[in-house]
């Protein structure tokens, strides 16, 4: 029987740049998640922080399928009675399309501490310019 290997240490986080002009929202968004889980690297192991951060640009610029921006809804509850609402893909693009890629990505990863510490390393910007140049993150997408 073999024995599973678990790191050992803290490893290092890179940075990654990814453009999402002219992509596919669902295919950027695997692998923006695997990228933030570190299913990338060799090492990978389950359950381990090890994933890089990721920094995402363009995101004006995604390409949807067909009726896709008007039948795709997103839902909130308040709580209340009757606190349902309701906003579709299109309005969602239209005035905060980074949550449109947050949203898609939170689906992807584990819903518990380790997926909440991973969410906080996704960095998204509608436009091309990112504040992150300092860390020089390198292109894969």
């Amino acid at each position: 029987m073999e024995k599973t290997y678990v790191i050992k240490g803290k490893p290092e986080n890179q940075w990654v740049l990814v453009d999402a002009q002219d992509q596919s929202l669902g295919r950027l968004t695997t692998k923006i998640a695997s990228y933030l889980l570190g299913k990338h690297k060799p090492t990978f192991t389950p359950g381990v922080d090890m994933g890089d951060y990721v920094v995402v640009v363009n995101v004006q610029g995604l390409r949807f399928t067909n009726k896709r921006l008007e039948t795709k809804k997103y839902y909130r509850v308040s709580g209340y009675p009757g606190g349902i609402t309701e906003t579709t893909l299109k309005d969602m693009m239209a005035r905060r399309p980074e949550r449109v890629i947050r949203h898609a990505v939170w689906g992807m990863l584990p819903h518990n501490k380790l997926g909440r510490r991973l969410i906080k390393r996704l960095k998204i910007y509608t436009g091309n310019e990112h504040p992150h140049a300092a860390q020089d993150p390198k292109p894969v997408l």
